[in-house]
């Protein structure tokens, strides 16, 4: 993997990770991708809420197995995301980053 790409999404999920203490009130520091929900995504801005998204983006990425992405494609899923959370906002994120990849 290469260096650079393995440095942005260290990145990403620290501040996944570090954005999770409203999430919920767990006794340890361990989170799951799948306990985020929508409005917790939208309750970020900038460069956070965008680090989170490409987070889920990659995370799907890696788990369907393919390298191959087009920025242009993402930047649109990231448009269609966020649109699609605002009008659902109790969906886990996961799941709306899912419909939206199809």
């Amino acid at each position: 993997m290469n260096p650079m790409y393995r440095a942005a999404v260290l990145c990403a999920a620290i501040l996944l990770v570090g954005s999770a203490a409203p999430v919920s009130a767990q006794d340890g520091k361990d989170r799951t991708v799948d306990q985020f929900f929508c409005k917790d995504i939208m309750r970020d801005s900038g460069a956070n809420r965008d680090v989170a998204i490409a987070f889920l983006r990659g995370f799907l990425l890696g788990k369907s197995g393919s390298t191959k992405f087009n920025v242009d494609v993402l930047h649109k899923q990231s448009e269609d995301f966020i649109e699609y959370c605002l009008a659902n906002p109790n969906e886990k994120a996961m799941d709306a980053m899912a419909k939206i990849i199809g």
